[in-house]
Formats: structure tokens, sequence, C-alpha cells
């Protein structure tokens, strides 16, 4: 194995063990060695120290121990490993739980020596390995951050921050799309949780018996088809984070059975009677509006203040539309990579479009709208026709069905329904001619100063004026 590249620092007091160790480590490392405690110090902060050898007792009021825990707390991933001529196997137990990785007697056996720093080298390297796959899973499952340009987004992902760390419960709300489980992930990966599982089951997906089941797991025979013991996600997701999504489609039941989980953090399998604890930490989502519900009667009040203690609203992108460069540019990015595709860009005409739509279906359709595009895209750029083909972008030309209940005449539902039009067509128009009102007005045939007040009646956002 190659060394050449590592650096080795050596402490000891005594210079005759000192000098025989660096003439036969600087045939293989980087050597640096003093008998100073201080000394020491300041070399491992001035160069990168891979491995320290250091022995236990120095001469001075601080010892070898001493400095053994200002490096693992400075530099946690230093290998140490520290020798004495004084052996102590409960002080040997002690130092390994605290980070040395090996304690040797004097006289050193080098050859040994070498045996223990490779095997700490090899498991290093795993680990380093393991943590650079778990990355790419992470970055595959996980593969745009959390966006947050607007100063609205800005404000969520700074109230996020603040409590990602803290043990409590927290509600994430808003419409469907609007990315509430790649909330809920940046704040378990960004957490001091995120080496534990995050663990994800949607409460609308499946019947209440199966819930049960698959939120606490059952014993076998506990009913009919269950052949074998089933852990839950409750404890699958042990140290780390559940994320229970579409939690306001939760039956009376199950809102009953997580409540005193929430409360005890023990539950019992179904069929079981052993209580099994567990250190989970729940995040909850919905779009639905859980204190109506809860005025209703359709979902448990105590429950509701037990998860809603934090509350994360996401807003509807289309009241985000600052966000909409940025996205287009997080999902460019993601789609080239995955089909091996070189879109450099989208036309101006093209991200006017995409601002200018309504997006009904929030990130996830624009998300969608991307990968379409740049999947079938043959050309450099994205053109504002190949947005116009996309089955999927022409959802939000579908105009919102309005309340005729509301309504006490046919003039006025037809007014209504008119005037939404008149709105999309005038939206669609400028859109068109990248915001030119003169040239918008000229397609529309009608004068410039009639659009402008259209404009302002509707409340029409000019994204740009050209």
């Amino acid at each position: 194995m190659d060394y050449s590249n590592l650096s080795v620092l050596i402490v000891d007091d005594e210079e005759g063990i000192r000098h025989g160790l660096k003439n036969w480590f600087k045939k293989r490392f980087n050597v640096f060695d003093t008998g100073e405690y201080e000394e020491a110090l300041k070399i491992a902060g001035k160069w990168h120290i891979d491995i320290a050898v250091l022995d236990i007792r120095l001469k001075g009021e601080k010892t070898g121990i001493n400095l053994f825990r200002e490096l693992i707390k400075q530099y946690p991933e230093m290998i140490v490993i520290l020798v004495t001529g004084y052996g102590n196997v409960e002080d040997a137990v002690a130092l390994m739980k605290q980070g040395a990785k090996d304690y040797l007697l004097k006289p050193v056996d080098h050859e040994r020596l070498l045996g223990t720093i490779a095997k700490c080298l090899e498991i290093k390297n795993l680990q380093e390995e393991n943590k650079s796959l778990k990355n790419e899973l992470i970055k595959r499952d996980f593969p745009y951050g959390f966006v947050a340009h607007g100063r609205l987004m800005k404000f969520i992902r700074d109230k996020a921050d603040k409590i990602k760390n803290e043990p409590i419960p927290i509600c994430i709300t808003g419409e469907s799309g609007t990315g509430k489980e790649v909330l809920a992930k940046y704040i378990h990966y960004t957490s001091e949780r995120r080496d534990k599982p995050f663990v994800v089951i949607n409460c609308a997906a499946i019947s209440e018996t199966l819930l049960l089941s698959e939120l606490f797991g059952h014993e076998k025979g506990a009913f009919t088809g269950a052949n074998n013991v089933k852990i839950g996600k409750f404890q699958l997701a042990d140290g780390g984070h559940l994320f229970l999504d579409e939690i306001g489609d939760m039956t009376q039941a199950s809102q009953a059975a997580l409540l005193r989980v929430l409360e005890s953090k023990s539950f019992e399998r179904v069929g079981g009677n052993k209580t099994i604890h567990v250190d989970v930490r729940v995040l909850t989502a919905t779009n639905r509006d859980l204190k109506q519900k809860v005025e209703n009667g359709e979902f448990r009040e105590d429950l509701y203040y037990r998860i809603n203690v934090v509350n994360l609203q996401l807003p509807p992108l289309r009241e985000r539309k600052e966000e909409i460069v940025h996205l287009i540019e997080h999902f460019r990015s993601i789609y080239n990579e995955r089909y091996r595709k070189e879109i450099l860009s989208f036309s101006e005409r093209a991200t006017n479009l995409l601002v200018s739509c309504t997006w009904p279906g929030n990130i996830r359709q624009l998300k969608n709208v991307i990968n379409e595009v740049v999947l079938l895209s043959e050309h450099s750029e994205v053109k504002a026709e190949d947005l116009e083909f996309s089955s999927l972008f022409g959802q939000h030309k579908t105009l919102p069905r309005p309340d005729f209940s509301k309504f006490t005449s046919l003039q006025e539902m037809v007014e209504a329904v008119s005037v939404e039009y008149e709105k999309k067509v005038i939206e669609h128009f400028l859109a068109r001619e990248n915001f030119n009102r003169s040239k918008a007005a000229k397609a529309l045939k009608v004068d410039r100063k009639t659009l402008w007040r259209k404009i302002q009646k509707y409340n029409i956002d000019i994204v740009k004026e050209t």
C-alpha cells in the first residue's frame, strides 16, 4: 500500500524512541515529531496529520491523554494510536471508547504498528466509500435541494433550520405538488439525525387495518396471511424521522393509535403484547385543512395539537413565481444528466411561458414538464413551441370551474366565466410576445391603453417589459 501522501505525527518525550520511530516511518510516510504537548498542537494546526502516535506519559502538566482528547476534539478524522510502557486493560478500554484506534505497549513492535495503521486506514477507506455511496443514493432519491430564492421560501427554510434538530413534531401543509416531502427530506438530511433512517408512509394509500400493521408491525399469526413477524415503520425509523404523508386522510381509529405512540414513545405490534420503545421524530404532511376537519369532527383535536407544534405552510407555485426560473435550471440540470442530453438553456419566450403559467399541479407539474421537454428536445435550446406541444404543460390551459352557487342570474354566471377566460387570454398573449405590451395589444386587436387597464384590472404580473 502506498502511504507516501499520508502524514504521521510522533509524540514521545524519549528522544531515542522518537528517533527510532521517525527513521522507520519516514521510509513510508511524511513524518513530524516532537516531545512536547504545545508543539504537537502547533504541528497539527499547521499541517494535515492523518495519523498520530502518542506516548501517554509526557513531561509537564499536560499528558499524552490530554493531547489525545484535544486532537480528537479538533480533528475527529485523525487516526490516533496510543503507546505506553505501563499497560492497563481498563485504561485501554476507556480510551478506545473515546476514539483511540489502538493501545500498544513499549517497546513498540514496528511491524505490528504498521499492521495496526494499515487496518485503520482500510476501515477508514471503507467508511468513506460507504458515505459516498449513501450520498449517491440520497442524490438519486433527493435529486434537488429545497429551492429558496424568494423572501417567503427563505423564511420557511430559515424556520425549518431553526427547529430541525429539536425533538418536536412538524406539520407541513400546502397544496398537492408544492414540495412537502422535499421539505421533510431537507429537514432530515440536514439535521443531526441524517445518518439515521428516513421512513415514509402514505396514510391515504392503504386501508386502516394495513396502516396499523405498516406503522407498528405485526406478530406471526396476528391475522389471516400474517405468516411472519413484520417490523413496522416506527421501529424501522428508530433514531431518525418518520414522515406521515397525507395524515389528514387517517381514520379515527388510526389517529387514536398514533396519538398513543406520540405520547408514550412506545407501542405493541398488532397481535403482540411486548412493548417496544423508540426514539422517532414524526414529520407529517397534508393538503387538507386540518383545523376545519377538527371542527367537523373528522380529526382528533388532541392529535392535531400534538402533531402541529410547528407548522410550515408551503405556498402554491403561482404565489412564488420568482422561484420558477431557478427550478427550471435545477430540473434542466437533473434531466440533462439522466438522459445524457446537452440542453443548454430555455429560450426567453419559453421561460416567459413557464413563468406565466398558473401551475395547478405546482412544482410536481413543472418538474414533469421539464422532464418531458428535455427528453424529447433535439436542440440545445428549448423553444416555446416545444412547450406548446407538451400535453403536461397544456393542463394549465383548462380554466377553473366557477362556483355557480354564488350567482343569482345567468348573466352573472356568463360574466364570471368570460372574465376568467379574458384574463387567461391576455396572460397567454403577453407571454407569447415576451411581455411586450405593444405587440400583445396588436395581436389582440386592442389599443395599448385598453390592454394596460385590463392588466391592472386582473392584477396580471408583468414578468418582463421589452
